[in-house]
């Protein structure tokens, strides 16, 4: 796949997925709380875990449409965990994808109603009355419940908060971005698989993928939260480093975490080989290019 080609298909389905989150994130919710939501999710983002989705849905030559909500409800998750984490009672941040966060624009109480409002939405989206199986609907809500709850991204999250201030050694701090970042990142990749059929070995190879390109993801951003700018990456820099908070890069120095997210994208690409699923799963070895290549 040509850079052209994989830069063409990841316009056209972010488009696809801001479309439906325009669509499924309501606007007349009770009191403001719809505008909250929208500011939340709307208007900014990567969509990294929708393209995880449907790019693994399509190696799999799964459901386009199942994949879509799919994809939706992880960004969901993944939005209204933000929004909680930079409130003054967590990160107590003031950027967010080059905006006021949303605790700074409406207040902690609506922030903290929103963040509940999209989780609830995220599994609102996964079971509709009709057009998904109820099997299938049942297995993406148990791999995004798990992705996102104590096992997963809030414990991991629990874990930040009890760490600042100590020191962790490498096992302890990847088994926290392991929860905290990977998990979700993972289950994204899973997801979409989960729309198709694919064997137990293909299935397990892309578990494997998931996990290295999650942790790849949070080096990354271990490097880039001392190396580039608020302007560049959209929000606060140097935030852990103030926080006194573990890192890639506090613990194993700048030069040795570069080279420990190229050795996570070698183990992705190595784990899609095992797959055997050869040029279907080129989407996902060029989004693990992008998580290690990316600048913000």
């Amino acid at each position: 796949m040509t850079p052209t080609d994989f830069d063409g298909w990841a316009v056209r389905e972010t488009a696809a997925v801001d479309a439906a989150l325009e669509r499924w994130v309501p606007a007349d919710a009770p009191a403001g709380l719809g505008e909250v939501m929208r500011y939340g999710v709307l208007d900014g983002g990567k969509r990294l875990r929708p393209l995880l989705v449907l790019a693994s849905c399509q190696a799999a030559a799964g459901d386009r449409e199942a994949a879509l909500r799919a994809a939706v409800a992880v960004e969901l998750i993944h939005a209204y965990s933000l929004v909680h984490d930079d409130m003054p009672c967590m990160d107590n941040d003031v950027l967010r994808r080059g905006k006021p966060t949303v605790h700074v624009k409406y207040g902690q109480a609506q922030a903290m109603l929103a963040g509940d409002a999209m989780q609830a939405l995220a599994f609102e989206v996964l079971t509709p009355e009709a057009g998904l199986a109820p099997a299938l609907q049942a297995r993406l809500v148990g791999l995004l419940a798990r992705a996102a709850g104590h096992a997963g991204m809030a414990g991991g999250q629990a874990i930040d908060l009890a760490s600042i201030g100590r020191a962790l050694d490498e096992d302890a701090l990847r088994d926290m971005h392991r929860r905290k970042t990977g998990a979700l990142l993972q289950a994204s990749v899973l997801m979409g698989a989960a729309c198709g059929r694919l064997d137990a070995g293909a299935w397990a190879a892309l578990q494997d993928c998931g996990a290295a390109l999650g942790l790849a993801f949070q080096v990354v951003d271990d490097i880039l939260d001392v190396t580039q700018a608020s302007a560049t990456l959209g929000k606060t820099a140097g935030k852990d480093q103030q926080h006194d908070k573990p890192t890639y890069v506090s613990l194993l120095g700048l030069q040795a975490a570069r080279r420990q997210a190229q050795a996570l994208r070698a183990q992705a690409h190595e784990a899609l080989a095992r797959s055997r699923l050869g040029a279907a799963a080129a989407l996902l070895a060029a989004l693990a290019d992008k998580v290690v290549d990316r600048d913000n």
